[in-house]
């Protein structure tokens, strides 16, 4: 049994893993991992969809059940929980939210004492009670009970974290700014933040009603930020995802910007301020004029798996700072332990006050190479070295582009799709080679 994947546990509410039963066995399990600590706590949160509301009660019994002590927040964003978990000295964290996926979709995220994801470790620990619960049933015990309570300041130490770490020196006084909240997890907490900074914000998508949460609004779908940043002629736009992990933006003209566009942004402040990184970490879906780019300013450049813990991982093993995805999950250590949408947006509004220009001046010089992806419904993921048609036409788009591009074809760790990303120097070639690849993704596996 495979219970978690790259972003924690994921699936449809009501069909396995996203069980009720499941996410009890779950917390049993987790509480179980905390057995022998003195104490025992662990935070919950939760972003709005109808069934965060059902798997909050679900975990917070199973963590009872083995005499942990539930610290239930409500909704909150992802960022916040890492932070709090490790601000309030719990144990353990627990976001329950599918990210970016619509509402019919759940998940659980679990974080350690440190704010950091869980290792891989603990995952299989976890894994191997739920698959064998006679092994949690032998040890649960008769007079051993925690219980559960709500924390009513947790926004407001949240929104204190992040003010605090946006630059005394400036302000948002002036700044017009449009923030897409994708009906989700973070629909209070960022306004609040920007306005107390003085920005005069347009807030969208801010009336979560359990179903509403990514639908076509959010980072996956940044047409409705684009739309009113030119409507009310704004100086930016901030599109989060339903748990506030991830981070686009546009610029005055309505132009998005990706996570690779905002990397480039920071690290361009950093060189120019002679902050200069040693190095960042980008994943496998990194644009290549990123790469590029830290090359020419000696800085060195990683790629790690798809995945912002995976980012994470090699950040930390090389003591660097700055990391992040093309999704717009963005890491900055000094600041937070996971991607923090709001946090990044602070990071990006701090450059804009510092060097007085627009978000397009300052983006213009980051010349991305064409790149696009395509996602394919597959019946099965079937090994890709075993789909002989498809490892054909990958190494043929791989010998066309000759070394002015890349591919890459990779199974979504959270969906049955197949991603498959070429990038290229023209838009012709990489829609050419795209167009096959697709094709033949399709007759193979669809």
């Amino acid at each position: 049994m495979k219970l978690f994947g790259t972003d924690g546990i994921r699936g449809r509410a009501n069909i396995f893993p996203m069980t009720a039963d499941t996410v009890v066995k779950v917390g049993q399990a987790l509480g179980l991992l905390l057995e022998e600590k003195k104490q025992k706590k662990v935070l919950i949160g939760k972003d709005p969809r109808l069934s965060s509301y059902m798997f909050e009660q679900a975990i917070a019994a199973g963590l009872m059940s083995t005499g942990v002590e539930a610290m239930l927040v409500g909704p909150m964003p992802t960022p916040a929980i890492s932070y709090l978990t490790e601000s309030m000295r719990a144990q353990a964290g627990v976001m329950i939210s599918a990210s970016h996926n619509p509402y019919e979709d759940n998940g659980i995220k679990i974080f350690g004492p440190d704010g950091f994801k869980l290792s891989d470790e603990n995952e299989a620990f976890i894994e191997d009670l739920v698959e064998n619960s006679l092994k949690i049933e032998k040890r649960l015990k008769a007079d051993v009970s925690g219980k559960a309570y709500r924390i009513e300041d947790a926004k407001g130490r949240y929104i204190s974290h992040l003010k605090y770490n946006f630059p005394k020196a400036y302000d948002l006084i002036g700044y017009k700014i449009v923030i897409d909240c994708a009906n989700g997890a973070a629909y209070k907490i960022a306004p609040t933040v920007f306005e107390e900074l003085g920005a005069q914000c347009i807030i969208i998508e801010n009336q979560p009603n359990g179903t509403n949460i990514n639908k076509n609004c959010g980072a996956v779908y940044p047409q409705r930020m684009q739309n009113a940043v030119l409507e009310h002629k704004a100086d930016y736009g901030i599109c989060l995802d339903g748990d506030a992990d991830r981070i686009v933006m546009c610029d005055e003209n309505g132009a998005v910007l990706d996570g690779d566009d905002l990397l480039f942004i920071l690290v361009s402040a950093m060189v120019a301020n002679d902050n200069k990184p040693q190095g960042i970490v980008g994943t496998l879906m990194s644009n290549m004029a990123l790469e590029n780019y830290c090359n020419d300013n000696g800085i060195q450049f990683l790629r790690a798996k798809v995945g912002d813990r995976y980012v994470v991982e090699k950040m930390r093993e090389n003591k660097w700072s700055l990391g992040g995805e093309s999704s717009g999950h963005i890491i900055y250590l000094p600041n937070c332990n996971t991607g923090d949408g709001i946090m990044n947006a602070l990071l990006i509004a701090a450059v804009l006050c510092q060097t007085g220009n627009k978000l397009s001046e300052i983006a213009q010089s980051f010349n991305k190479y064409p790149q696009e992806m395509i996602n394919v419904e597959v019946k099965e993921k079937k090994p890709l070295e075993s789909c002989v048609a498809l490892s054909k036409s990958i190494e043929r788009a791989k010998k066309n582009l000759n070394g002015e591009g890349r591919v890459l074809v990779r199974y979504s760790g959270t969906e049955n799709k197949l991603r498959i990303m070429v990038e290229a120097h023209s838009e012709n070639v990489l829609k050419e080679q795209l167009k096959k690849l697709v094709s033949t993704a399709k007759s193979e596996l669809s």
